[in-house]
């Protein structure tokens, strides 16, 4: 299942909008939780099908929970995100309430990856277009930045006219995700605005080095 391993795209990091290191810390924690959830509710056995959990498993030495794969990694990855990200216990249950909605056989793995990747390629692409990241991110203080990601992210998924078509056909789309997945507002704000406070880590470390 090379999807597993394609969870989250990496259009931006390429294009040079989200640089790497804690960013790609942040997303592989993400992989290994979504990967976790899935073994854990499909009874999946075959480790190389967890490419991202498998590795995390290997790197810290995981043991296997009574014989079943995904849940000693799922309470760890848990562990970390909330520790180290400050996420609280109803974003990884939206998770689980999001992936036993969709997943309900190993045939529903691929269709829901790919509609978690709409999801992000849209709402990301549209964010920037909004709020214009490349250019502002590193100047805007951490209260602000996350003001500004859950006011636009509301407009997004709330809106009903726009000047810009484009962006309008392009909300309406998030919406239509949103509504498949079953993420609240509030999960979609949490996520959005971590990936954006680690970019802008990321970019200020990338600055200093010059």
């Amino acid at each position: 299942m090379g999807l597993f391993s394609r969870l989250f795209n990496k259009k931006s990091e390429d294009s040079g909008q989200i640089s790497a290191h804690h960013t790609e810390e942040f997303m592989t924690l993400i992989r290994v939780y979504y990967q976790s959830v899935i073994a854990t509710q499909l009874g999946i056995t075959n480790l190389n099908m967890l490419p991202d959990m498998a590795l995390f498993k290997r790197m810290l030495k995981i043991p296997t929970q009574g014989g079943k794969l995904g849940v000693a990694e799922k309470s760890r990855a848990r562990k970390v995100l909330m520790q180290d990200y400050q996420l609280n216990e109803e974003f990884f249950k939206e998770i689980d309430r999001s992936i036993k909605r969709n997943c309900k056989t190993p045939n529903d793995i691929n269709s829901y990856f790919y509609k978690f990747q709409g999801f992000n390629s849209e709402l990301f692409t549209t964010m920037e277009s909004l709020m214009n990241i490349r250019f502002r991110l590193s100047m805007l203080f951490n209260g602000l930045l996350k003001k500004m990601t859950a006011k636009t992210i509301h407009k997004i998924l709330n809106q009903s006219e726009w000047k810009d078509i484009s962006i309008q056909k392009a909300a309406w789309s998030v919406r239509k995700y949103q509504e498949a997945l079953g993420y609240s507002e509030q999960w979609i704000v949490d996520f959005v605005y971590q990936v954006f406070l680690l970019a802008k880590k990321d970019n200020k470390r990338k600055a200093a080095k010059g």
